[in-house]
This record gives C-alpha cells, structure tokens and sequence, in this order.
C-alpha cells in the first residue's frame, strides 16, 4: 500500500513561516531623540524554555543586553486535519515535470493540514517588545498569505494563509530587584497547508531509500506482490574523531596518485582517508616502500597540494557514528 516518497512539504512550511520574522529590528534612542542603537532581533528555531534556561543561568545584570535579549524563537507545536477544506479523496489531477514538459504525471489532489506554530518574543525592556509586536501584527488581518513551493519536480506552488491566532502576554521575573526580567509575548499562527501524495512516473532516483524488505506468498510465487524495503546507514564522508593514524613522508602533487606515509598500519585497500579536507580511497596498499595508491578528491572535496608532514585521518564507524541528523528545519543559527 505504501511507498516512499518525501516532499519536504512540512520543512518548507515551517521553513516559510520562520523566514517571516527574520529581518526585524529595534531602534534605541536618547533623550534628544537621537538614534544611538539598532539592533537586529536574532531568531532561531527552538522551545522558549531553551532561551529562558540560558538566561538563568546568565543573570548578570552588567552584560550589554543585546548579546541576550533581545530574541525570537518559533517552534512547530501540532498538526491536524482540516475539514473546512476537505476535497474528494479520489479525485486527481496531470501535470509535467518542471524539467521536461513533454512527460506527464498524475497526482492525486492534496490532503488539507493546519500547522500550527508558537512565536515566542523575549525582551528586558517594554519599548524593545512594543517595538517588535507593531512590526508583526499589522501584517495579519488575520491571515498573511506566503507562496511556497511544495512540490519541485512538477513545480506545485501553492499560496498558504498563516492565520494569527491569539497573543499571549506575560512578565516573566522571580527574586530580588536584582534578578534578570524577561518580558515575554508567545504568539499562536496556523498555517493552512496541502500535504500530497507520491507524484505518479515521477524520477525518484535521486530519493534515499530508507528500508527494504522481500517476501513471497506460499505457494505459486507468480505474479505475487513483492514488497521491497532497502536499508542504509549514514556514511561518513569526513574525519570527525581527530584522530591521525600517520603522517605524510613526501609532498603530494596534484596530478600524485601514488603517496607516501610514514607507516602502513592500520591502512587496507578500499579504506577512506582524509588529508586536510580531501577524501581519498586507497587501491592499494604497499607494507614495503611504505606507498598508497589513491582514489583522489572524492565527495567533490578539493584536490589540494599537500606537503610532507601533513596529518593522515582515516574514516571509518567511528566517524559514522558520529553523523546525526538536525532538528532544526534549516534554522540551526540566529538568522540576521
């Protein structure tokens, strides 16, 4: 019944929403009425809870406020069906590939889903806060609408309503006239967007394919259904441990695929090494003249010159295991 696909429909989405409040700022004046500050907001993906522990455990009231507030996090908080804009569960529609017009795909329509986010700003100052809310707010009566490209390869772009749903005001400090105060306005947004199905013909080659699995119906297998599961696990393309196995004996040229090392050990045919950002694969291994014939600029690293004494890092499980997958949905920094 099912089969894999991935749109990356609900990371563009909240992708969108985040690129929203990306570029606001706030202007500090003296008593002439003189600009003396301006302050770009940063923003980042992340739970408001993250943001208040990091200003506890910071309470010095000396530090410049801009290096802690103030500061915007979002976070992507429920998803449901939305039935107000339900359409035939069967009913489908053609289109061609972005790339090649001459092919057609089908796909069945898209199922509607409301996505729904939290906006949390946290200020010290109240002008700081009134600054950010005014430069949000009447831009969604209620609803702000943003085009987003859903699907790429057929080129399914869709308008989606973020609708503003309540703001939520509250004066966060606890203590002495000394502790940090944290002036907080958590604002609720849905977004009204499609989710769609696998796009019919379309080239998946390009997908990674998470598992694969065979089986057979007793019996007379043919014509039976097959149901195919693929499994892969991450491959590291790059020294993460830091850990060098032996050193380069000869300078390496460009057009080298024969190199020196120090010592052999711990080497074999078909291992990947890392010599200062370039990913080589070893062909061959000679224990005698102490020479590796190579496989150079692997993964379109850059094939570099390098110079005797250079560092040699092998890539191996351990570096694998050291790959993990973010959470952040593209945000993984302030944004400015």
């Amino acid at each position: 019944m099912f089969e894999y696909f991935y749109h990356e429909i609900l990371r563009r989405t909240i992708i969108a929403f985040g690129s929203l409040f990306n570029d606001i700022t706030i202007k500090r004046k003296n008593d002439s009425d003189d600009v003396f500050s301006v302050v770009k907001v940063p923003l980042a993906y992340g739970p408001t809870q993250k943001f208040l522990a990091r200003l506890e455990q910071e309470p010095n009231l000396n530090k410049p406020v801009q290096i802690t507030l103030p500061r915007m996090s979002f976070e992507f908080v429920g998803l449901s069906y939305d039935t107000t804009r339900k359409v035939s569960q069967t009913q489908s529609f053609l289109s061609t590939l972005v790339d090649d017009k001459t092919q057609v795909r089908k796909t069945f329509l898209p199922v509607p889903y409301n996505m729904d986010f939290e906006l949390s700003v946290m200020t010290k100052l109240n002008d700081d806060m009134l600054q950010i809310v005014e430069q949000i707010i009447p831009y969604f009566q209620p609803a702000y609408t943003v085009s987003v490209n859903l699907i790429d390869t057929i080129g399914e772009k869709r308008d989606i309503p973020i609708i503003l749903e309540n703001i939520n005001m509250q004066d966060d400090y606890e203590g002495n006239f000394d502790t940090r105060r944290a002036l907080i306005y958590t604002f609720r947004f849905t977004a009204k967007t499609y989710l769609f199905g696998p796009v019919t013909g379309a080239d998946v080659s390009g997908e990674i394919i998470k598992k694969v699995s065979l089986g057979f119906v007793a019996g007379d297998t043919r014509g039976a259904n097959r149901d195919l599961t693929y499994s892969a696990t991450p491959k590291a393309v790059k020294n993460y441990t830091g850990s060098s196995i032996t050193t380069l004996s000869k300078n390496i040229e460009i057009s080298d695929s024969v190199i020196q090392v120090e010592s052999t050990t711990g080497l074999s045919e078909n291992q990947l090494i890392d010599i200062n950002g370039e990913t080589m694969q070893i062909k061959n291994v000679n224990d005698f003249t102490k020479e590796l014939t190579v496989v150079r600029s692997l993964y379109n690293t850059d094939l570099l010159e390098h110079v005797l004494g250079s560092d040699v890092y092998t890539i191996d499980s351990q570096d694998d295991a050291l790959i993990e997958p973010g959470d952040d949905f593209g945000f993984s920094g302030s944004l400015f």
